[in-house]
């Protein structure tokens, strides 16, 4: 199978294409037990009988889960819930499993490991069955592991709590139902805001995602709204106006310069098609505010900024959200003629998928 990205959103496409139903983006541990603010959100936005397909094939070891999500859903409306694991690849390809999907009014991924929805599902009649839910409008929902693969391109290696490396990142192809996104979980819990900016940082055309445990984003058509107790940081590297990704050693610290950030708590919004916060649109706002900061009239524009007195650069027009949105769309248009996605294809070795197994089984005991 080829470990090639699921083509990004064309010029003009919404995020989530023509689908009509609804992503719940989780970061992991969601609460499951007492409040259970995430979950009962993702019972509310279900349709019809509430038939949901709880997909553990993330998991290399996945007893316990199912009986704790029935528990947690019971007296949410959410009691019919099945069971699909994928031990095979073949199994994919199940006439019972296929049917059970047809009538399902959501899916629910649950963590583990997410190269194995890529190695088990990607590209088999059960995506094909995820993504006709989806686009019907249904319900799909990924916490840990099932969030990092909803969007074309998923991060399945980098290191975490500390500053990345170049060489120290790897991806494969996600669930592409939110294009235009890169997912990470578990967020501020560990670390990782330094892999996800050396993600940005060699696809810019794509606005990083970081999500803290028990915290989700709601995404219906070209907006997310945040769920839960911690936050959603939002990287967006399209402004960037100098790195060292392409031309440094893989050994080599990352620098990137002008990278913009956003953090967004309960309750908040974001404009995906726009990459703004649905509370402030206008990114002049923030160019002014910087303009003047340096002692420049903001009228000048970012050019003038660049140039400095005495320079005889040429005054520009400050940037406003139309033109990055134009701009978005360009990089978008040339991220289509990508033909790798990493410098080299890396899997995880079976150390590192113990440690991921460890690591979400202690989330299950907590």
């Amino acid at each position: 199978m080829s470990d090639q990205p699921t083509t990004p959103a064309a010029a003009g496409e919404s995020p989530t294409g023509d689908a009509k139903g609804v992503l719940v983006i989780i970061g992991g541990h969601e609460d499951r037990k007492d409040e259970r603010v995430i979950l009962r959100e993702f019972a509310k936005q279900l349709k019809g009988d509430k038939k949901v397909i709880l997909s553990t094939v993330a998991s290399h070891e996945p007893e316990g889960y199912f009986d704790e999500y029935r528990r947690a859903f019971d007296d949410l409306g959410v009691r019919d819930l099945t069971e699909l694991y994928i031990e095979e690849r073949d199994e994919a390809k199940d006439e019972d499993t296929l049917r059970d999907l047809e009538k399902a009014d959501g899916v629910f991924f649950s963590g583990g490991d997410q190269l194995r929805i890529h190695q088990q599902i990607g590209k088999t009649p059960v995506e094909k069955l995820v993504r006709e839910i989806f686009m019907r409008g249904g319900v799909v929902a990924g916490t840990s592991a099932g969030a990092a693969a909803m969007g074309d391109l998923m991060l399945v290696e980098g290191a975490s709590r500390e500053s990345h490396r170049i060489g120290d990142i790897s991806f494969k192809p996600g669930l592409g139902l939110l294009h235009g996104v890169l997912v990470d979980q578990h967020f501020a819990q560990r670390g990782r805001i330094g892999r996800l900016l050396g993600a940005v940082a060699q696809h810019p055309e794509l606005l990083g995602l970081g999500i803290d445990e028990d915290t989700a984003i709601v995404v219906k058509g070209d907006s997310f709204r945040v769920v839960g107790s911690g936050a959603v940081y939002v990287v967006d590297g399209l402004g960037v106006t100098e790195s060292n990704v392409k031309n440094g050693r893989t050994d080599q610290t990352l620098s990137m310069f002008d990278v913009r950030l956003h953090v967004l708590g309960h309750g908040e919004s974001f404009d995906l098609s726009t990459r703004r916060p649905s509370s402030v649109p206008d990114v002049r706002d923030s160019h002014e505010a910087e303009l003047k900061a340096q002692g420049l009239d903001p009228a000048e524009g970012t050019a003038a900024a660049t140039g400095g007195e005495g320079s005889g650069a040429a005054a520009e027009p400050a940037l406003d959200s139309t033109t990055l949105t134009e701009a978005a769309k360009a990089l978008t248009e040339a991220a289509k003629a990508l033909t790798e996605v990493a410098n080299a294809p890396v899997g995880k070795t079976e150390a590192e998928t113990g440690a991921s197994e460890k690591e979400e089984a202690g989330e299950r005991r907590d």
